[in-house]
């Protein structure tokens, strides 16, 4: 950081856990002496909340402006829920740092309505809304009987729906509530790796410029290398199934007996097909596990599942890197 600019500019969106989470780096920066300050941006994502995030069919939705700006030198870094970029850097960029990790794991929340305590005795025909297709292919796997329809909005539009008794329940993001400070609306967790959450769920990551050296020296220190590795291998997972939030994919590293797993899914739309596998995660290469494992799980038909969801118009195909 020169002379000139003194606080470091901090890019992020402007719903309430974007800012939490940009002012847990803020945070993180004053204990290290760096003064910095939000800079908040609205997103196509924020702004097209009338049309499923799936239809949209393009990606990048909640991170494009933040990047431009980044790019542009409007800020000097970005803050994002690591789950909501591409798995390819933007051109110039990079994701420099990762704090640790909050909680992984998908919540369910309950309308008092419902009259139910978790997802297995909501009632046949209830409502569970969410507009991540992983979620409903997951949902409908397990509650065929349920209708699940599409939810938009920020964290708490959609808690207010659902306390509105507007869908009689909702699938969230645990680490999210945690940080808005609203795990009273948790009704159950739902616990890996039977049901995974997307990759890099829970992460918050730090966007910065290849070619700014300074920058690099204040953000390095935030990174947290046991998140990074692990993340490592879940999007490297998601990057060899082509895959974004238009393909039903789940992936979360786990330690277990002393080693990383890395847990991965692929599901057509309607939870009909499911295919699941796992790969030990080297630390060394964490990338290793993610393409082994997508690779495995396209010849354990995966690639027909993407085959099936790109006829039906649901995904893009891959452009020519």
């Amino acid at each position: 950081m020169s002379d000139a600019a003194p606080v470091l500019r901090i890019g992020t969106r402007s719903s309430a856990l974007a800012l939490r989470q940009a002012r847990m780096v803020q945070a993180a920066l004053a204990e290290r002496g760096i003064g910095a300050e939000l800079v908040t941006f609205k997103t196509s994502g924020d702004k097209n909340l009338d049309v499923p995030l799936s239809a949209i069919g393009t990606k990048g939705l909640f991170t494009r402006e933040l990047e431009v700006a980044l790019r542009r030198r409007r800020i000097d870094c970005a803050v994002h829920s690591l789950k909501d970029l591409p798995t390819e850097s933007a051109a110039g960029l990079l994701v420099l740092a990762v704090l640790p990790r909050g909680d992984p794991r998908d919540v369910v929340v309950i309308s008092r309505v419902a009259g139910a305590l978790g997802l297995a005795d909501l009632p046949a025909r209830s409502r569970v809304g969410t507009s991540s297709l992983r979620r409903r292919a997951q949902l409908h796997a397990l509650r065929r009987d349920l209708d699940v329809v599409d939810l938009r909005g920020n964290v708490p539009t959609r808690l207010q729906k659902v306390d509105a008794g507007q869908v009689h329940a909702t699938i969230l993001a645990a680490a999210g509530l945690k940080r808005l400070d609203a795990t009273q609306h948790i009704a159950e967790y739902l616990e890996p790796p039977a049901w995974l959450p997307a990759a890099g769920q829970g992460a918050i990551a730090i966007e910065v410029r290849l070619d700014d050296p300074p920058i690099h020296a204040a953000i390095g220190p935030l990174n947290d290398p046991e998140t990074m590795r692990a993340v490592t291998a879940e999007r490297a997972f998601l990057a060899g199934l082509d895959g974004g939030c238009q393909v039903p994919i789940g992936a979360l590293v786990l330690r277990e007996g002393g080693v990383d797993v890395l847990h991965g899914l692929i599901a057509d739309a309607e939870g009909r097909r499911v295919v699941r596998g796992t790969a030990r995660v080297d630390p060394a290469y964490p990338e290793g596990a993610g393409i082994a494992l997508a690779q495995e799980l396209r010849a354990r038909g995966g690639a027909e599942i993407l085959d099936g969801l790109r006829g039906a118009e649901r995904v893009p195909a891959p452009q020519p890197q």
